[in-house]
């Protein structure tokens, strides 16, 4: 993970996965046998953040929470793919869609699911509690797990590289 800071500076778009990096990996189970997802309140503050300095964000998961969607559309995030079977097939979808180059993308993923896409982005980054194969893939492994403030710790970081962090904009949501 050498010079991970030069490979973070080099993010013009962050796509995150739900279960395991926006949401904790064990999940309570809801009356009606869905996952109960948790909402990491400083991970939203930093995606809004991010999409109001102009990033563009995406989440690819397998989930099918629509009250998870609904969170996401608040905080500003417009391009969501639920209910992913093919990840890639949807990574190629939103990079054609805006003509992004890999290299630019900063993809955050924690389990077997990720891997693939992962290998395709020129940033792919982890929190501390991701599978180990993901793990060995990462350019940088957040300290912090996932639901727990990962999303939080990258993209800050990567804001506070292109001087974007404390500024005007901050103090407000």
């Amino acid at each position: 993970m050498s010079n991970f800071k030069e490979k973070l500076g080099k993010a013009k778009v962050f796509i995150f996965d739900i279960d395991g990096v926006l949401s904790l990996q064990t999940i309570p189970m809801n009356s009606f046998g869905l996952p109960a997802r948790t909402i990491n309140l400083r991970d939203g503050y930093a995606i809004q953040l991010a999409v109001r300095k102009g990033y563009r964000l995406a989440v690819i998961s397998g989930g099918k929470s629509k009250e998870y969607v609904r969170r996401l559309r608040g905080l500003g995030i417009t391009d969501i793919y639920m209910n992913s079977r093919s990840k890639v097939e949807h990574f190629n979808h939103f990079t054609e869609r805006y003509s992004i180059a890999s290299e630019d993308i900063l993809y955050m993923g924690d389990d077997i699911p990720d891997y693939q896409v992962m290998k395709m982005v020129g940033i792919p980054v982890c929190p501390a509690d991701a599978d180990s194969e993901i793990k060995q893939i990462s350019v940088y492994i957040s300290d912090k797990r996932g639901g727990e403030g990962c999303v939080r710790d990258v993209i800050e970081q990567v804001l506070r590289l292109h001087d974007k962090w404390m500024d005007n904009d901050a103090f407000t949501w």
